[in-house]
């Protein structure tokens, strides 16, 4: 495990060193039909492409595309279709200047979207699809291993933990272990517990209080907590009202111990975390 402090570390992610000095901002880029906050916005390559490039604008250190929704209840894509929606917005976005992840469980696209210059792979699965691991391995793009109770599908059907904490927790110790075991050093891994998937509020919010815990485990701790049904449920709010929410948690995230934070709305993270971290540099 890295035992370095935060403010000593960095994160190795592809053509980028990425210092975690201050918490770091991942901008979403849905590129899909059915995504739960803006499916269909940015299905068109020139659309995303120009999304991503607000979302740098706005302060965005990592930007995320994915092709496949992975909301509760979506249905799989195929591989070839999950590369036609990402492969012209990753071709645009080459020249970004920030680091480029890609949200894929599928060892094939992640071929293909690692010859085309990603950065990061981001897996709800974790990397337990055969060769997943296998993939990365050689590249020096970094990993992101996610917790998930089920499938996408029926995730959300009565989800059960003992000691949810202590659970995913040992979940992403392992495959983070897994990782290393491949070659994929310490400084290429990143985790994430997966709010939200599997997860009743009860557990998201167990997960939220304990993230020091996890962030314990030794490696940088990635969080997404934007516009999801969690923040609608103690709101009351729809998804295109939950901005305060979600900065609200993403502070939260980032003060119990998450290193990054996975937003639709970057300029608002990023200037909650500046008052956060002068406030916190205060000598």
């Amino acid at each position: 495990m890295n035992d370095l402090a935060p403010e000593e570390s960095s994160l190795r992610c592809g053509r980028f060193v990425l210092s975690l000095a201050r918490p770091l901002v991942m901008g979403v880029v849905n590129i899909t039909p059915d995504s739960f906050s803006d499916g269909g916005e940015y299905l068109d390559a020139d659309a995303a492409v120009e999304h991503a490039r607000e979302l740098a604008r706005e302060g965005a250190d990592i930007i995320d595309i994915g092709g496949e929704s992975t909301r509760p209840g979506a249905e799989p894509v195929s591989a070839s279709e999950e590369l036609k929606r990402i492969m012209p917005a990753l071709e645009g976005l080459r020249t970004l200047g920030v680091a480029i992840s890609v949200d894929t469980s599928k060892p094939d696209v992640m071929r293909a979207a690692l010859a085309g210059g990603a950065d990061m792979i981001n897996d709800i699965w974790a990397f337990r699809a055969e060769g997943a691991f296998e993939e990365v391995a050689p590249t020096n793009a970094a990993v992101c291993v996610m917790h998930m109770q089920g499938q996408p599908r029926t995730m959300q059907v009565a989800p059960h933990y003992d000691d949810v904490v202590g659970e995913v927790g040992s979940f992403l110790k392992e495959r983070a272990l897994a990782a290393k075991r491949l070659g994929i050093d310490d400084d290429r891994i990143v985790i994430d517990p997966g709010f939200g998937f599997g997860k009743s509020l009860q557990h998201n919010l167990c997960l939220l209080r304990g993230l020091k815990d996890l962030a314990g485990l030794g490696w940088p701790v990635l969080v997404g907590l934007s516009r999801k049904s969690m923040l609608g449920t103690i709101t009351g709010r729809g998804v295109g009202d939950r901005v305060h929410a979600s900065v609200a948690a993403a502070l939260l995230a980032v003060i119990n111990g998450a290193r990054i934070v996975r937003v639709h709305d970057v300029g608002a993270t990023r200037d909650a975390i500046a008052v956060f971290q002068a406030l916190h540099t205060l000598s």
